[in-house]
């Protein structure tokens, strides 16, 4: 092979991999999920926003923008969305029963002739009808984008035994542990926004809130609330939990005081169930409504 066929094969397959970059290996289960957002994210830059949005929703989806909104009966109606709209989880995880789960990551959007612009999104994920990953909630919040993204966190669900419920009255008593616990976080908030979360976050607890980059842990969280004398008041509207019962998500509206006013948002906080059968919240986002 001559040098300058070589120097062509390399700078092809450079050019390749800048626009499919190449991923770890990851887990079967997992990874079936990042690979469905990551398909509906390379189709977005391939096609368009619109055509990978519709390929992962059903006429159940909801997407917030920033209202609730059948996402089906929103696309079709052709909204105002960005032009070009790019997206790479850092963050997912899936239950046992394989039929639900969770991405969040960064995010660039941008219409035509005006400034790119930056956030976070948050996908809970479900089982459509014929097998495939489909949306159930999706929610964004938009910040400067002016910090990398975290390396890809995953929790790969094991094959331990869990209880196959077949009653609709049982699944709904589960689902209102979830709603219970959540007024209970919501009622500690009210009284103290520092022992809310530090009692409801877990250690590593991820969280988005809008013109701020991903806050990751604890401690982390609790600080910036202290630091932007920041108090949050919510209130729960509705839940949902995987079918195999250890992964959750609560949705609501809240009250944001800052020290110049109090705003009005939506929350969307997914709960992962502890080893010692708590209840704590895993993520939690917050965006204007």
């Amino acid at each position: 092979m001559n040098l300058k066929k070589l120097v062509y094969i390399l700078s092809a397959l450079l050019y390749i991999t800048s626009i499919y970059p190449l991923y770890a290996q990851l887990p079967e289960k997992v990874g079936g999920l990042i690979a469905a957002d990551r398909n509906a994210a390379r189709m977005s830059q391939q096609e368009s926003p619109h055509a990978a949005l519709m390929s992962i929703i059903d006429k159940e989806s909801i997407f917030y923008v920033p209202s609730a909104v059948n996402a089906f009966n929103y696309l079709t109606n052709r909204p105002n969305i960005a032009d070009v709209m790019s997206w790479e989880p850092n963050f997912a995880l899936v239950a046992k029963s394989l039929d639900w789960g969770v991405t969040s990551g960064k995010m660039e959007f941008q219409k035509m002739g005006a400034v790119k612009r930056h956030g976070q999104y948050l996908t809970v994920w479900k089982r459509g009808k014929k097998g495939g990953w489909k949306v159930a909630i999706r929610a964004e919040v938009e910040n400067f984008g002016k910090g990398q993204a975290a390396d890809l966190v995953y929790l790969e669900p094991d094959d331990s035994w869990y209880l196959k419920h077949r009653s609709r009255v049982r699944l709904k008593q589960r689902e209102d542990i979830i709603f219970s616990t959540d007024e209970l976080f919501s009622t500690i908030l009210k009284a103290d926004n520092q022992a809310g979360y530090r009692e409801f976050l877990t250690d590593n607890a991820r969280f988005y809130y809008p013109w701020q980059e991903e806050i990751i842990g604890k401690t982390n969280v609790m600080a910036f609330l202290k630091k932007q004398r920041i108090d949050i008041v919510t209130e729960p509207v509705s839940v949902g939990r995987a079918y195999s019962g250890e992964y959750a998500y609560s949705q609501g509206t809240a009250t944001v005081h800052t020290k110049e006013k109090a705003i009005k948002f939506n929350y969307i906080r997914i709960w992962q169930l502890n080893e010692d059968f708590q209840w704590k919240v895993i993520l939690e986002m917050l965006f204007e409504r």
